[in-house]
């Protein structure tokens, strides 16, 4: 007995496609909050933007002799910041005959795309210059360097700790109350919360308010308050390719941003004899440097569970 099933019409029986498509996992870009200084009264349009800081005088401690007069002192020359302004940009080529083959709506698609790698260029560039700097803290002191750093020197409440009494000693003024903003890995986080002991993240709020411990979140440590995102900067340059995390604490004007043109969206021109293409990207001439070093400090950890 013969049956006219789907081998038989094999032609008419296809695979359905959901025309919806999603886009990628995404992280919040979070880094470019930390820029909280950028000119104030720029002279002109230049290459370059450089601040001036004053510096203060010595303490005078010294007692004053009635009858003379006491010897003037200079102020000291200004220190000086430099940033240099570069262009930044992307941009996507889409053809007409993608725009009429295609079984999903592609220009939306592609415009969404093209703002998230804005803010997520950006941001990275931000990170760039946040991630290096003379302050440097290592969460095991045995080893005291990158290049030495292991699985097993995981980040702890004392190194955070130590990074906030830094942070306070170099009159670093905090960025929201008294605290100082750190920006964590969740591979780096996890261990921080897993201390235990004395001053340790769980023993402190297991007992008191176990929220924190409950959703997994760091919330506000040792003078801190935690940003946990996977945009913290870390590589396998540890040893033996162990993964090091660099965990970001900051105070107020640790980052300094000058802007010729502010990062945008851009509507090419389209200039092809048949107008079959069309471009869109974006575009930004920026610039950021560390504006006060003792605002910023690094604490560079393995993790347990690093990828």
């Amino acid at each position: 007995m013969a049956y006219t099933d789907t081998t038989a019409l094999a032609g008419l029986v296809k695979a359905a496609y959901d025309r919806y498509v999603e886009f990628s996992l995404r992280s919040v870009p979070t880094f470019r909050d930390l820029v909280d200084k950028r000119p104030v009264q720029q002279a002109m349009p230049g290459s370059s933007v450089v601040f001036s800081l004053y510096n203060d005088l010595s303490a005078a401690t010294s007692a004053l002799t009635e009858n003379t007069d006491p010897t003037a002192v200079a102020i000291s020359d200004v220190s000086t910041v430099s940033v240099t302004l570069t262009e930044y940009g992307n941009v996507v080529l889409s053809s007409k005959k993608l725009g009429n083959f295609a079984f999903a709506d592609v220009d939306p698609a592609i415009a969404n795309i093209v703002a998230y790698n804005m803010a997520d260029s950006i941001d990275k560039l931000v990170v760039a210059v946040a991630r290096v700097g003379t302050n440097v803290i290592y969460a095991n002191a045995a080893h005291a360097s990158t290049v030495t750093t292991t699985a097993s020197d995981t980040l702890t409440g004392a190194s955070i700790r130590k990074s906030v009494a830094k942070l306070r000693a170099g009159n670093a003024v905090p960025r929201e109350g008294m605290l100082y903003a750190a920006y964590v890995h969740p591979e780096a986080a996890h261990d921080l919360r897993s201390e235990t002991g004395a001053l340790a993240f769980e023993d402190i709020n297991k007992f008191t308010d176990p929220s924190g411990v409950l959703k997994g979140v760091v919330g506000v440590l040792g003078g801190a308050y935690f940003v946990e995102t996977p945009r913290a900067y870390n590589a396998t340059d540890g040893a033996s390719s162990a993964r090091v995390y660099r965990t970001i604490l900051a105070g107020k004007q640790a980052i300094a941003e000058a802007t010729a043109v502010e990062p945008g969206i851009v509507i090419g021109p389209v200039v092809d004899s048949l107008m079959r293409s069309r471009p869109i990207g974006w575009y930004s001439l920026q610039g950021w440097a560390r504006y006060r070093e003792a605002s910023l400090y690094r604490v560079e950890s393995g993790s347990s569970i690093a990828a």
